[in-house]
């Protein structure tokens, strides 16, 4: 669920409670949280059933916060998604501009900075690249890796990170145009937008993402 790879070839981790995915911008099962030494270059990586469950899992977790908001407040007009990005402060142009993109991109949700946040922009040094982390209840963060950010187009790493939070897997093997291809399509890559398709994806889930909170709400009452 993560644009990572060997210096040359991205490689992104999701971390899932105790399990961490390492996804590319790719994704290895690990039982630690702590940064890992340099691993040895995953050449090839495309992807594992362990990565496509945490990347569902990170989703689920962001929906589940969101809808347990909205049903202390069922008036809200709109599906929203707030993020904390005070902790990636080298980031925040690009944090921005992620946030523009998803949101010029699609309707039934919306992204937007602010408290009690769904989920935090994280910053730092990490051998395994950039990823979205969850504890499966609600907390998160995407973590943004320095070197891999100088390496990659860093509005595309951060967009497409982001595009875990909102239901997105990854799928390396795209064009450039696929924001969720990551790493695959190589440094070159400057796509920091996603495509009809993946609009159209995010679209569906938050539709379906809005009757389940309308549904906690009217089970609440």
């Amino acid at each position: 669920m993560r644009l990572s790879l060997p210096k040359s070839r991205a490689v992104v981790s999701t971390a899932i409670g105790l399990g961490l995915a390492v996804g590319a911008f790719g994704a290895v099962p690990a039982s630690a949280a702590p940064a890992a030494p340099a691993a040895a270059p995953v050449a090839g990586y495309h992807g594992s059933s362990e990565e496509a469950k945490a990347n569902k899992a990170f989703f689920e977790a962001v929906l589940k916060s969101v809808a347990e908001k909205r049903a202390a407040n069922p008036g809200a007009a709109a599906v929203t998604v707030t993020y904390d990005a005070s902790d990636a402060p080298t980031f925040s142009a690009q944090i921005e501009r992620s946030t523009e993109i998803w949101n010029g991109a699609v309707a039934n949700v919306q992204l937007q900075s602010g408290s009690n946040a769904d989920f935090e922009y994280r910053e730092g040094n990490d051998a395994r690249g950039s990823y979205a982390s969850t504890d499966g209840h609600g907390g998160g963060f995407i973590f943004l890796d320095y070197a891999q950010n100088k390496e990659y187009d860093s509005n595309r790493v951060t967009a497409h990170e982001t595009g875990h939070v909102l239901g997105l897997p990854d799928h390396y093997e795209g064009p450039c145009s696929e924001l969720m291809s990551g790493g695959g399509p190589g440094p070159s890559c400057t796509n920091a937008n996603p495509d009809a398709n993946e609009r159209a994806e995010v679209e569906r889930l938050w539709a379906n993402g809005l009757a389940k909170a309308l549904q906690k709400v009217n089970q609440a009452g």
